[in-house]
């Protein structure tokens, strides 16, 4: 996400945390991706109090910026708080975590932008705890379905890199052995009194394969946008289990208990 759109990104990590109301976790460590100032924060640091923060840091965010919003929500975090660039992990694909080190992946409107959302749920379950959870959102393929519907002459659009409905991403969930994955999705409607506002936010939301700037001049323009926004959460449970082929799952012989009778009779 970009700056003009830092709110919708702050309003949907708030729902987010509503959302784990009900979800009993024992939370040591969380790891937050993408990380960025906002007021949710205040929210973790209250649920969390006692957590250590590991986050990948969104690019463009300045590190007095992002440090002065962790003094005001709590000042103790920042001695429990592991931060690294985002950019980092998408040049390698990996985390900067070992394996079995967090208990929760908390993951705001990022996975759309992924070329391939499975290699994230890899790393999520290699990090991850056994009893851990994932949650996340994303936008799904229906955002911008007004800008969508134009002539393609008047404004030229981009495919999400990963146009995922809530059922691909519950069958991937399953097929990285993530438990009980919970899928939801609502619209979210945005009115806009001018073509220039619609026009940043589009492009803050990378739906515009040109810069807005450089669009159609003369394009009549709808006066609202839809987003369709996706949550889902899911838990890592049997770790030690292999990963299953041919709907077979295969354990290590180690993990295979042998009981003994005794002599005695």
């Amino acid at each position: 996400m970009t700056q003009p759109i830092r709110w919708l990104q702050d309003e949907i990590a708030d729902r987010m945390l509503q959302k784990l109301d009900i979800v009993k976790l024992d939370v040591k460590d969380v790891l937050i991706v993408p990380d960025f100032p906002g007021k949710h924060l205040a929210s973790f640091a209250k649920r969390y109090p006692y957590a250590n923060i590991h986050s990948l840091t969104e690019p463009g965010i300045a590190t007095f910026e992002m440090w002065r919003s962790k003094v005001m929500v709590n000042w103790r975090s920042l001695f429990r708080r592991n931060s690294s660039s985002l950019a980092d992990y998408l040049a390698k694909g990996k985390f900067n975590l070992p394996d079995n080190s967090v208990d929760l992946v908390f993951s705001d409107l990022l996975l759309q932008d992924l070329p391939d959302p499975q290699y994230f749920l890899q790393e999520c379950w290699r990090v991850l705890r056994e009893g851990g959870l994932i949650t996340f959102t994303y936008l799904g393929p229906d955002t911008g379905k007004e800008l969508r519907a134009l002539e393609t002459s008047l404004i030229t659009l981009k495919a999400l890199l990963s146009p995922w409905d809530m059922h691909d991403m519950g069958d991937a969930l399953l097929g990285e052995r993530f438990s009980d994955p919970v899928m939801d999705m609502e619209f979210i409607s945005l009115d806009y009194q001018s073509d220039e506002l619609l026009l940043i936010d589009a492009e803050a939301l990378k739906l515009l394969e040109i810069p807005a700037s450089e669009g159609n001049k003369n394009a009549v323009l709808p006066k609202k946008m839809t987003l369709e926004v996706i949550y889902g959460h899911a838990w890592a449970v049997g770790k030690h289990l292999a990963k299953s082929q041919d709907n077979v799952a295969y354990i290590d012989v180690n993990q295979i208990g042998r009981k003994t009778r005794s002599d005695s009779a």
